[in-house]
């Protein structure tokens, strides 16, 4: 048997250097975090057989991205870079198709409060309005950190054997409520869901379904290990199956 094999859909975006031609992009931070633990990363471009695209991988990561847009009219003041709709239409189709299989899934950031959406959860479109008097979550520097509170008894509290974690943060969107069969299982000391999982029994039998807000592909070794770790492990137990 090889090694996990952990799909990552990849944006679609204009090539500055050829006009008219477009290219996939994705960060290589992730692709590069997988194979540090121990995973095979491969790139699933958008198509028109999702659950034939799934059947080359073990597992899902779906990275972040832009924005969501509010309904009705933008709020006056508030800058949004929505996530292309080409991009939008394949990460859900990608998603949709990795919970029907019972793959694992890790989503990060946008891809988290995709998975929220997609199990008819909702978003805060811009914390700062929605919810008055929380901290800031767009830190201008890279290596700012914040709190997070992790939940006794949740995977992810498993994952990294501690109650509190500190974290990049570069966002101002969040979950609000996480959607059906899934749980908070963190939050930041103002309130900001800043984890969710799979709302299952206590063991790690279940499916793996986490979705983190920050960026753990930038995080130090041993948090990037313990994440990305626990997915390929995931994505291991899956392709025994």
């Amino acid at each position: 048997m090889g090694l996990p094999r952990i799909g990552i859909p990849p944006a679609v975006a204009a090539d500055g250097a050829r006009p008219g031609r477009r290219r996939h992009a994705v960060d290589a931070a992730y692709a590069e975090a997988v194979a540090e633990a121990g995973g095979v990363p491969l790139y699933l471009p958008p198509c028109r057989a999702p659950e034939a695209a799934l059947a080359a991988v073990d597992a899902l990561l779906v990275p972040g991205g832009g924005d969501f847009l509010p309904p009705g009219a933008l709020p006056a003041g508030v800058a949004f870079a929505p996530v292309a709709p080409e991009r939008l239409a394949w990460d859900r189709a990608v998603l949709g198709a990795a919970r029907a299989a019972a793959l694992p899934v890790l989503g990060v950031c946008y891809g988290m409060q995709l998975l929220a959406l997609e199990s008819g959860g909702a978003l805060l479109h811009h914390l700062p309005l929605d919810l008055p008097g929380c901290a800031e979550h767009r830190l201008a520097d890279p290596g700012a950190r914040h709190a997070v509170a992790v939940a006794p008894g949740t995977r992810l509290a498993r994952i990294f054997a501690a109650a509190a974690l500190e974290v990049n943060s570069r966002h101002h969107q969040g979950v609000s409520t996480p959607g059906r069969g899934l749980r908070v299982s963190a939050r930041a000391p103002d309130g900001v869901v800043e984890a969710i999982e799979l709302d299952a029994e206590a063991s790690d039998a279940g499916p793996f379904v986490v979705g983190v807000q920050w960026h753990p592909e930038d995080m130090p070794p041993a948090h990037r290990k313990a994440l990305f770790g626990a997915l390929v492990e995931a994505a291991a137990r899956a392709a025994r199956r």
